[in-house]
């Protein structure tokens, strides 16, 4: 048998240099891995910072060190679009990460008892691919019946999540809602960014993303009171360092791992990040949290994340993607099988 590390296929079924291939399974573990701790990380943020605040800085930061190196790599001229697709970009900006990411981090920041545990955050985020097939459907799209099934049968995941049974609470029903708010307002931003005009280059259209979502983060944390009573004084420094990590490691790192595999890497294999993700999560929180996982997280969760990956694996969309993202700048996995899911896939 031979020693070689085996050849990733691409998209045409050849096989890719063992070298690529490498680089392939690299990126892949960074979209895995630091995708699926961004949940546990915006946990430990929100413990003394505040929720929208802080999501309003990460993003920020992170759209600053990308201009940033686009400015220096491309020159003067590289972040300058058209009025009409800056507007576009903002639009979904607010969608993904004002509505998507923020509403996230306020699940997560409840008290105790109220609060959504990070991997249960993370399973119910990853109804996303599910609820841009409804707007698919809704739109005039006709999906495969076996990506219908897939749907039902997480839709149903869901149910188990959530619901309280044999007189023990599930998870809390308010943050429960809240994250499949997130996840909706996440999918209208998806399905919506592969049908208008965005800036071509998908870097470009991040940095609009990221400071259109931070703006809106920001106003809204302010009439809410967050500005008011923030004192950076009384933030830890675990908090400050999940928030450095949330910026670099899920918003930079994982972003830029996630753009090249677009590139690189066979769609249907790329998009398997959607059901590895939240086993990840709720690994880690279990882990290095302590967060409870009962039979009801666990078989909910379980089925929820098999009717993923029949849409995943039932729909096969073409090669050429033309840009990316992850929580928090993940978009909705290209399983989704439209351009709107091709275009864009915080979490």
């Amino acid at each position: 048998m031979s020693s070689r590390p085996p050849s990733t296929p691409d998209v045409a079924g050849s096989p890719v240099p063992p070298v690529r291939a490498a680089l392939v399974w690299t990126a892949l573990a960074l979209v895995y891995l630091l995708w699926g701790s961004t949940y546990l990380g915006i946990r430990i943020a929100v413990e003394s910072l505040p929720p929208l605040t802080s999501a309003a800085m990460r993003f920020a930061a992170a759209a600053v060190v990308l201009a940033i190196v686009l400015r220096l790599r491309r020159g003067p001229g590289a972040l300058r679009v058209p009025p009409r697709r800056l507007g576009a970009a903002a639009l979904v900006g607010v969608l993904l990460l004002a509505g998507g990411n923020g509403l996230v981090v306020l699940a997560e920041s409840g008290p105790p008892g109220d609060a959504v545990p990070s991997g249960v955050a993370a399973l119910l985020i990853a109804t996303v691919p599910l609820l841009v097939v409804v707007l698919r459907t809704v739109g005039g799209d006709r999906p495969r019946p076996w990506t219908f099934a897939g749907v039902a049968l997480g839709f149903v995941g869901l149910v188990l999540l959530v619901l309280p049974r044999d007189g023990v609470d599930g998870v809390p029903l308010a943050g429960a809602l809240t994250v499949v708010a997130a996840a909706a307002s996440w999918s209208i931003g998806s399905y919506l960014s592969g049908r208008i005009r965005m800036p071509a280059d998908p870097f470009v259209a991040t940095v609009y993303e990221m400071v259109a979502g931070a703006l809106a983060l920001l106003l809204i944390g302010a009439g809410r009171g967050e500005l008011a009573d923030f004192d950076p004084a009384e933030v830890t420094g675990r908090s400050w360092a999940a928030l450095a990590y949330l910026m670099v490691a899920g918003s930079l790192v994982a972003f830029t791992a996630y753009v090249w595999l677009l590139a690189h890497a066979p769609i249907s294999l790329v998009s398997t990040y959607a059901y590895v993700n939240p086993a990840v999560a709720v690994a880690l929180g279990a882990l290095l949290a302590a967060e409870p996982v009962t039979t009801q997280v666990l078989l909910g969760g379980a089925v929820l994340v098999a009717g993923v990956a029949v849409v995943v694996s039932t729909e096969r969309p073409s090669r050429t993607p033309p840009a990316a993202g992850g929580d928090g700048t993940a978009r909705t996995p290209p399983a989704a099988g439209d351009g709107a899911a091709r275009r864009r896939a915080g979490r």
